[in-house]
C-alpha cells in the first residue's frame, strides 16, 4: 500500500528544479519543517544564489543533475518542478524543454514506483492554452496549438499529466498534479521575460514598461508564499486525492493595470511603449479554485499589492549587486 505522510513526520524529500524561483521557496519551507532536503538542478535557469543561504543547513542537500537521465536516490517524497518555465527560456532550446517534461517526467515517476512513495508534478495553467472557458476549471481541456513556437513547453507538460495518470492507472503510484498559475515574488529570474519581473526591472532602471498589445489582456497573479502552501497542502492530502487542482490567485487584472500598480510602488517615471502581441499569447486566463478550497482548505492570503512591494524590494537589492 502506498505511504501517506504528513507535515508532522520528519521526511526525506526529493525537489527536482529545487534551485528554481519555486523551487527554492519550497526548500525553504520544507526545511522550516523539519524535513530532509535533496535538492536537484541542472543550473540552466536555476541559481546557486537562491539556495546558497540553505547550504550551513545539514539537512539541506544539493546535487547538480539532469532530470532527462535517471536518477537513483532514496526518499519519502518527490517533488517534479524541474523545467525551463519562461518563454524566453524554453524557446531557447525547444527540444530539450519537451525532453525535460516528458523524460524527466519518466524518470521521476520510475523512481517513485520503486520507491513506492508520493510524487508531485508542477503542472500549469498553459495546459489550458488560450483557453475558451473562463475562468479555467479543471474539467476544461484546454485549447492549446500543438505545433506553435509555446508548444515544447505547452504540450510537454500535456504529456506529464498524461504519464502520471498513466502511471497511477497501471501502478497505483501515489500522484499529485498541481496546475499552476502565474506566480510572482522574490528569486524570480530578472532576465525571464515574465510580465512582473519585466515590469519592474524596467520601472527600476527607468526604461519604457513594454506592453504587449493594447494591455487589455488579464493575468491573476500568486505570490510564491501562497503557492508554496498549495503545494505542500497538495502533498500531505491522502493517496485517494491526485488532482489535477488549480492553485492561483483567482483575482484578474490587466496588463495596463499592473504596469500601474509597479510604477506606483517603485516611484519610477517610465513610460509605457506598446508592442506587438507574441503568437498564442493568452487573452485571459484565471483559475477557478473551488477544488482547491475544498479538497485542501487553500486560498492565498497575499494581496497583489503586498506581494509586489516585497518583490521590488527583492529586485532593487537584485539590481544593486
Amino acid at each position: 500500500m502506498p505511504r501517506c505522510y504528513a507535515t508532522e513526520v520528519s521526511s526525506r524529500v526529493l525537489i527536482t528544479g529545487g534551485a528554481g524561483f519555486i523551487g527554492s521557496h519550497l526548500s525553504e519551507r520544507l526545511l522550516a519543517e523539519g524535513h530532509d532536503v535533496i535538492c536537484v538542478d541542472n543550473f540552466f535557469t536555476g541559481s546557486r544564489r537562491n539556495i546558497e543561504h540553505l547550504f550551513g543547513n545539514p539537512r539541506f542537500e544539493v546535487l547538480r543533475h539532469d532530470v532527462t537521465f535517471p536518477l537513483y536516490v532514496e526518499v519519502d517524497q518527490i517533488y517534479n518542478l524541474a523545467c525551463p518555465a519562461s518563454p524566453v527560456h524554453y524557446q531557447h532550446d525547444p527540444v530539450q524543454t519537451t525532453k525535460t517534461s516528458v523524460v524527466g517526467a519518466i524518470n521521476m515517476l520510475g523512481l517513485a514506483k520503486r520507491l513506492r512513495v508520493p510524487i508531485l508534478q508542477a503542472s500549469t495553467s498553459e495546459v489550458y492554452g488560450d483557453p475558451a472557458v473562463h475562468p479555467q476549471t479543471e474539467q476544461y481541456w484546454g485549447n492549446v496549438n500543438p505545433i506553435g513556437p509555446r508548444s515544447c513547453y505547452d504540450e510537454g507538460k500535456r504529456a506529464a499529466e498524461t504519464l502520471f495518470f498513466d502511471y497511477r492507472r497501471q501502478h497505483d503510484l501515489d500522484i499529485k498534479v498541481i496546475r499552476i498559475f502565474n506566480t510572482y515574488g522574490p528569486r524570480m529570474h530578472p532576465n525571464d521575460g515574465r510580465v512582473v519581473s519585466n515590469f519592474i526591472v524596467q520601472a527600476l532602471r527607468g526604461d519604457p514598461i513594454t506592453i504587449y498589445g493594447d494591455g487589455s489582456q488579464t493575468r491573476s497573479f500568486c505570490y510564491v508564499d501562497d503557492l508554496v502552501d498549495g503545494m505542500v497542502r497538495l502533498m500531505d492530502t491522502g493517496h485517494e486525492v491526485t488532482g489535477p487542482v488549480n492553485v492561483g490567485n483567482p483575482g484578474e487584472f490587466t496588463m495596463l493595470e499592473l504596469a500601474q500598480a509597479v510604477l506606483e510602488i517603485t516611484g519610477s517615471s517610465s513610460a509605457i511603449e506598446h508592442r506587438p502581441l507574441p503568437q498564442d499569447d493568452p487573452k485571459q486566463r484565471q483559475p477557478d479554485i473551488s477544488l482547491a478550497r475544498s479538497k485542501l482548505g487553500w486560498e492565498p492570503s497575499v494581496p497583489l499589492t503586498d506581494g509586489l512591494r516585497r518583490t521590488v524590494d527583492y529586485f532593487r537589492r537584485a539590481l544593486a549587486d
